[in-house]
């Protein structure tokens, strides 16, 4: 007879370890850059699509069939055995199916950017059918490694490492992204589009994880149980947070400020390494594995993007391959019962490094291998020029995932009318003209402007026969000097303008900032750009004012352009010239009607 406890909180369980599939999702959609995000979306999709369908038809039967020789389980097709447990057998599978998802969707973040969409599918169906499987019995189904007493609780090594390490393996062979490594093989940071997506998937991930360590007593019967449960979920969180803190701290020594990203996947670290000890550890081993993990983590993922020159854009390696072995190991030692520091001696410790070394040879191998043939059938690698569209144009046809909106990914040069410009004012670049500089801290702001003053050229006939040129005012400056400016201009009769945020950097290049430990020499800046169009206000005043407002003597100040405006036209009236710009008695009573 089933038990209703244990069956409802194993389905509590189920839902919780599905939901890290959106997590995953916005961890790597954030990380990457915006023109991969369908892309990114689509793998972890279709990884859990074809993932379940394989592991029902032939994975759970290789990882939880009788076992053979301790190495594999006997296939079970359609998963028609009976499995006596106090749980439904579906509701069983259910739980492991979407532990072998997980496997699957680890990789797809280090591979990011680069690899054919198709490659994707074949590898994810050959984890899913062979390779978490087989490790998977050794560890969970009976295999030898259960015999020796190898303890990996809720898989730092069986789901979280094989992840890792295919991931490393991956990036590895697909190569790193254009315009990572510059020609003397110095990394170059290429930070993701969206932090907030991360930390979103981070906060998922860490919810769910509740339920993936949880929900691996596979019951909630007994005192005994319910006291593990405890256990575990606090076990699992102290980890976390501890790991969180720990990369905070370091990367602010090493870097002079908090990495926000690197603390991100710190918290998701300390979740990985808990995962094999969490329910025979106590809460102070638990922040150790947590500090532990981090440490490494941090350190890992610099050897492995600037030592290693493997490009891995959301750090899976160091997340799961690293912090997956290492929590797996330390289970040796801080293990209450049978670990090193309780006086356990170094049996289960040296059990541990063996599990974890023999995990790490059938992956590496089975993989290699597998890349190896995709690269050699239908290729694993998108070609340079689909790369730079972007794998959501390239692979699916899609123009942005951000219908609505405006990005550009860090890296990508701006585009005006069709011109691309590195390493300058794009605006400068197409006015032609002079511009007016306000960033010096030596010159009477106005002085400054009468040496570089513009004749304008091009003049328009108001109604009454007047000639009076037409001048558009461009300033981009700081956004927290945008209120005062405003009202500085309003003073002189501009009361009409349009303002954009924007991102740039003039001849200072910005100023030199982190991103997961890689200098990034040239950080697009938050800006404020104000278009004005005017004609009876001089523009000799407009720039003056303007310039009086904005200075404060140092570099970064922003930057003022004028440009020829050749005509206006009035869309409701079809005035042109200076009469389209004017706001009259009558333009009042259309406003009042």
């Amino acid at each position: 007879m089933f038990s209703s406890a244990d069956t409802l909180w194993v389905l509590v369980g189920t839902v919780l370890v599905f939901f890290m599939q959106a997590g995953f999702a916005m961890v790597e959609t954030g990380f990457t850059r915006a023109k991969n995000a369908g892309n990114i979306i689509m793998k972890n999709l279709m990884d859990f699509v074809l993932g379940s369908l394989m592991y029902w038809i032939i994975g759970f039967g290789v990882m939880f069939g009788p076992s053979i020789a301790g190495l594999i389980g006997t296939p079970d097709l359609f998963v028609q055995g009976n499995y006596d447990t106090t749980i439904p057998g579906y509701v069983f599978l259910m739980f492991q199916t979407v532990f072998a998802a997980t496997a699957a969707t680890i990789v797809s973040g280090s591979m990011a950017e680069r690899t054919k969409f198709s490659a994707y599918l074949v590898y994810t169906l050959v984890i899913s059918t062979v390779v978490y499987p087989i490790s998977g019995h050794w560890i969970w189904g009976g295999g030898w490694l259960a015999q020796l007493g190898f303890v990996d609780f809720a898989g730092s090594t069986a789901v979280h490492m094989v992840g890792g390490v295919t991931a490393l393996i991956g990036a590895k062979l697909v190569g790193a992204r254009i315009g990572k490594y510059d020609k003397d093989g110095k990394a170059k940071a290429i930070p993701g589009h969206s932090l907030t997506l991360g930390a979103l998937g981070v906060f998922i991930l860490w919810f769910a994880w509740f339920g993936f360590n949880g929900a691996s007593t596979v019951s909630a019967t007994g005192d005994e149980t319910l006291s593990l449960i405890g256990t575990i979920f606090l076990n699992t969180n102290l980890s976390a947070v501890t790991a969180t803190l720990v990369a905070m701290m370091i990367t602010w020594t090493k870097y002079g400020k908090p990495d926000i990203s690197m603390t991100l996947n710190g918290s998701l670290a300390g979740l990985v390494g808990i995962t094999a000890g969490c329910a025979i550890v106590s809460p102070f081993g638990a922040v150790a594995i947590g500090a532990i993990s981090a440490s490494a983590l941090v350190y890992g993922i610099e050897f492995v993007e600037k030592k290693a020159k493997i490009d891995d854009p959301v750090g899976a390696f160091g997340v799961h391959g690293i912090s997956g072995a290492l929590g797996t190991i330390l289970v040796g030692v801080f293990a209450t019962d049978g670990g090193l520091l309780y006086g356990g001696g170094v049996n289960l410790l040296g059990i541990q490094l063996l599990g974890v070394g023999s995990v790490v040879a059938w992956v590496t191998v089975t993989m290699v291998i597998t890349f190896k043939l995709i690269d050699k059938t239908i290729g694993l690698r998108v070609t340079e020029e689909e790369e730079i569209a972007g794998m959501d144009i390239s692979e699916h046809g899609l123009e942005s995932s951000y219908g609505d909106f405006v990005t550009v990914p860090f890296g990508q040069k701006p585009v005006f009318g069709g011109l691309k410009f590195e390493n300058q004012e794009p605006a400068l670049a197409l006015a032609g003209i002079e511009s007016v500089s306000i960033d010096n801290d030596d010159t009477d702001p106005v002085l400054e402007f009468h040496r570089h003053s513009v004749n304008p050229l091009s003049t328009n006939k108001s109604k009454e026969g007047e000639i009076t040129p037409l001048m558009k005012v461009d300033i981009i400056t700081n956004e927290s000097k945008f209120d005062d400016l405003k009202k500085d201009l309003n003073t002189i009769g501009i009361t009409g303008m349009t303002v954009t945020k924007v991102q740039g950097y003039g001849m200072q290049k910005g100023h030199t900032a982190y991103y997961r430990g890689v200098e990034i020499e040239a950080d697009l800046l938050p800006k404020i750009r104000l278009e004005i169009v005017v004609s009876k206000v001089p523009v000799s005043l407009v720039i003056e004012t303007a310039r009086k407002s904005l200075y404060t003597g140092a570099v970064g100040d922003g930057k003022i352009f004028v440009y020829n405006v050749e005509n206006v036209i009035r869309v409701s009236s079809g005035d042109q010239g200076t009469k389209a710009l004017e706001y009259d008695d009558v333009d009042k009573e259309e406003v009042k009607a």
